[in-house]
């Protein structure tokens, strides 16, 4: 027994027990979370900043869906020079589900490259209003488009039809602000 506990294979032997020592109490005793954390990211400035650098009346979200959560939201570069809005969300069934506009022409192509398709798959009714249906399958990813004369709208996401639905229902347009 005295060999374990002299020299290099005594130090080995402690090391392991220490360690093994720590790995249960991290296992069995830490605090663990379980809680789900999905960081909340509000949007107001970067729509407002979005409205303020684009020529055209916007859309936006007039609330967020019940049980909601937004958490991304930016606006990038599209082609041409055009301004892109993205808002993004985790739904009540923690799928993903982004509201994206823009002006980009052509506008089909805008609304291809968002919906990652080309397929035109149906259409659904939002508030008396319809809107294209595309899905993508390989990706799970269903998408909602509305070409307007201006704009373009996208609701897109792994959500499913009826909540993506839900997030097209509540745009509206925003009024241009005053100087």
């Amino acid at each position: 027994m005295r060999r374990f506990t002299e020299g290099f294979y005594g130090y080995v032997v402690a090391v392991f027990v220490v360690l093994a020592c720590v790995g249960v109490f991290l296992i069995f005793f830490a605090p663990q979370s379980r809680d789900e954390r999905i960081p909340r990211r509000d949007y107001t400035i970067t729509v407002a900043n979005f409205n303020r650098a684009v020529p055209y009346q916007i859309w936006a979200p007039t609330s967020d869906p019940a049980g909601w959560i937004p958490n991304s939201n930016k606006i990038a570069n599209g082609e041409g020079g055009a301004k892109v809005l993205h808002l993004g969300y985790a739904t009540k069934a923690r799928e993903h589900a982004v509201f994206i506009q823009s002006n980009e022409q052509p506008p089909a192509e805008f609304a291809n490259r968002m919906a990652n398709s080309n397929q035109v798959v149906g259409t659904q009714q939002v508030g008396g209003v319809t809107w294209e249906q595309r899905y993508r399958e390989d990706k799970k990813q269903r998408t909602l488009v509305r070409a307007l004369p201006d704009v373009t709208l996208v609701v897109t996401g792994t959500a499913d039809w009826a909540e993506l639905g839900q997030l097209a229902a509540l745009l509206q347009p925003r009024p241009k602000p005053t100087a």
